[in-house]
Order: structure tokens, then sequence, then C-alpha cells
């Protein structure tokens, strides 16, 4: 059964706002550094690898807890190494090198160098530049014992991996073991989570009030994106608006379309805090609501209700995403083609994370539900109307016996915006 208004989504977690404090308890940032670097540790112990080097910036940021702004992200133009035996090791992007040497004293200043494997091509590999950090890479496997061990990487370009594979190191899957370790979140991860989802509800207020006719879906991208960087935003990865016939099937991508009285519109929320990132989305009805609209948002509910009352320690994703209808039973031809719509995935500084929760995946492959995992769970069903669609996703923090939800913009029931 749906929730009532009367039992609306509450929870216990903490959003403390931004700013440090002398006077109350929020994130201990050195607690923070240090429960990343320990789960690493003990994510690379448990491995067959001798050493992790990492280009992807969510697992950068993991391991040496530095960040030189969104404009870098993915471009793996940075890397970080740790080794089972050392410390973290950072390669930055020209002048950071000096700047993490000045403000970041966790890292050993010694360990914080500038590097440039050649931009992804831009200077051509000819140059020597991917040989050139390749065998700075090799002599610090050696200097630290574990030169004859594999060596797990994330993501990388063809020339540096080559240029690796000469120095004969033996390269293997590091993404795994790196999502292995940040699974599990923290008291201060789960803040930040929580703080980030409250700056989206705080959006989804601002949404409730513009939605009229006349604006446009990248009118409504452009509000949130302004408030969520006044209320301290780190990044707007992306924000869908989605409106009347363009939310069957979804398209993932907002337009200049106007808002139309009695249309259907969902949106989704994602940006981070501090890094660590929300995925939030909520339906609306604008102006007025049809009988169609009404029941595919009471279906979609249900769905979401169903994988909420489930998730707690012990439960395998198979036993969650088995409560979500097949594909075909929503209009698509496959578990692939409908892939992210009846879906959980985790949620940290990464946007999928461990555990994905989906009937592609989950019922051969099922992971271990886990105390401290945080993730999403969101569904999706189409309107009778043959256009209109509903769209719900609620986060959620595995507790000892349940889980607590972060998301707390009303979504008991359909809200219509501006209602006639």
């Amino acid at each position: 059964m749906s929730r009532s208004t009367a039992e609306f989504a509450q929870t216990a977690i903490a959003a403390p706002g931004i700013q440090s404090v002398d006077w109350e308890q929020r994130v201990d940032f050195g607690r923070l550094r240090d429960h990343r670097l320990a789960r690493a540790r003990q994510a690379l112990d448990a491995s067959d690898l001798g050493a992790l080097l990492v280009f992807e910036t969510s697992n950068v940021r993991y391991l040496t807890s530095t960040h030189i702004g969104t404009w870098g992200y993915n471009k793996t133009e940075r890397w970080a190494l740790l080794t089972r035996t050392g410390e973290p090791w950072l390669w930055d992007f020209g002048s950071a090198a000096k700047n993490h040497r000045l403000y970041s004293p966790w890292l050993d200043p010694a360990h914080s160098r500038g590097g440039n494997t050649g931009l992804q091509g831009a200077i051509d590999p000819t140059s020597g530049l991917p040989a050139g950090a390749a065998q700075e890479v090799a002599a610090i496997l050696r200097e630290e014992g574990v030169a004859d061990m594999p060596v797990g990487m994330d993501v990388t370009e063809l020339p540096f991996l080559r240029a690796l594979e000469a120095e004969g190191i033996e390269v293997r899957d590091g993404q795994s073991v790196m999502l292995d370790a940040r699974e599990i979140k923290n008291t201060d991860e789960v803040l930040l989570l929580s703080q980030a989802a409250s700056m989206v509800d705080g959006v989804y207020h601002d949404i409730y009030e513009a939605l009229k006719p006349g604006v446009r879906e990248s009118d409504i991208v452009g509000l949130a994106t302004k408030r969520l960087f006044e209320m301290g935003s780190e990044q707007v990865e992306a924000i869908n608006a989605i409106a009347g016939e363009r939310c069957s099937p979804h398209p993932h991508v907002f337009s200049d379309r106007l808002i139309r009285p009695g249309d259907q519109a969902y949106f989704d929320i994602i940006h981070s805090y501090n890094g660590y990132r929300t995925c939030y989305y909520r339906t609306f009805a604008v102006g007025r609501a049809s009988q169609a609209h009404r029941d595919a948002y009471a279906k979609a509910r249900d769905l979401i209700d169903a994988a909420i009352d489930k998730v707690k320690p012990g439960v395998g994703t198979d036993e969650i995403a088995r409560l979500w209808p097949e594909a075909d039973e929503f209009g698509f031809s496959s578990e692939m083609e409908a892939f992210g719509l009846q879906f959980g995935h985790g949620l940290g500084l990464g946007l999928h994370e461990r555990p994905i929760v989906s009937r592609l995946n989950s019922l051969e492959h099922p992971v271990e539900v886990k105390e401290g995992m945080v993730f999403a769970l969101e569904t999706f069903w189409p309107a009778d109307d043959g256009h209109s669609a509903a769209r719900i996703e609620e986060e959620v923090v595995v507790t000892a016996d349940g889980c607590e939800l972060l998301t707390l913009f009303p979504a008991e029931e359909l809200v219509v915006a501006n209602e006639y």
C-alpha cells in the first residue's frame, strides 16, 4: 500500500549544515580521511594486488582527499597510487601539486608530484610522457617492495597502459577493489550524503512553486542549478527535467519544451556536496492531475515502498529486484532496454557505486545488503494515456534492522503544483 500523507517521510539522520562550528559535532574530516584510506587498505590487502593505481576522479579523491574542481572530472589528468606497504602518492595537474604540498598536510609532501601522461593524446605519445610516468610508478613499486605483484587499475589511456606493460608491470582490474572499499559509509559520509539530499529537498520546494504553464524544462534546470550553488553545492552534475509527452519513454535529458496545463512532469537532481552525490527523482502534475497520472504514480509508489520495506542487512539484491515487474510488463522488450527504470544504485563519491539492484544483473548475481551501505531506489510507471509517466526515487541508509530515508520532499502521493 502507498503511504498516506499522515505517514509522511521522516528520518533520524542529521543534515547539520554546511558550516563547521565549535558547539556541535558535525562532519569530522580527519576521521573521514582516515576511514577512506583504511577501507582502501583493507580491500587491497584482501585482493591479490600489490598496489592500486587510479585515475577515476572519485577514486583519486577517496585515496588522497584532494579535489581541483569539476573541470578536471575524469579527464585522466590526475592519478594516485597506493601500495600495500606505503602511503598514498598523487600526481597532479601542474601547480596543483605544489598547492597540495602547502595545504593538504595529510599527504606526505614528497608524494605530491606534478604529472602528465599526454592529456588524452593532445600531447602525442611519442613525447615520452606516458613512458616517463610509467617509469616513476615502476620505481615506487620497486622501492615499496611490490614490483613482483599485479597492479590494479580503474581507467587509463592506452599509451600509458602499454608503457606500464613495457616496465614489466602486470595490470589487472582495480575498480572492483576500489568499489569494495567504498561500499560501506562511515558517519561522516552519511552526514555529507544527508546534507546533499537536504539541499535538494529545498530545491524541490522551489520547483513546486515555479512549475506552471509557460516555464520551460530548461528554466527549471537553471533555477535548480542556481539554488544548489547558492546553498553550497560543489557540482551540479545533471538535472533531468521531463514533461508531458516526453515522459514515456524516459529520454534522460531535458529540453526547451514549455510546461503546459495538465502535464505530468518529473525531475532528477544529481549534485555533490563535498564530493558526495544525490540522485533524487520527484514527479508532479501541473495545475491538475488526470486519473491516469494518479494511477501511474500510485503504481510507482507501491513498487518503491515494497523495495524500501525489504531493505535490511542480510537481504540479497535479488530479493529486492524480484519485487519489481519484468520489462514487458511496462512496455519494454528486454531487461537491458528497461535498465535504470526499476533500479537501485549505491551513492557516495560516485553516482553508481555498489550495490546495483535491477532485474538485469541482480537475479543471477545478487549482492548482500550490508549495514552502512547507502543507495538510491528508483521506480517508473507509464500512464494509461500513452505518454505520461511517474518516476520516484528515495535514498536510503542501511541500518542494523532496516533503513532510514535521506530524501524527504513529499512523495507519498502525487503532488499537484499550482493547482487550479
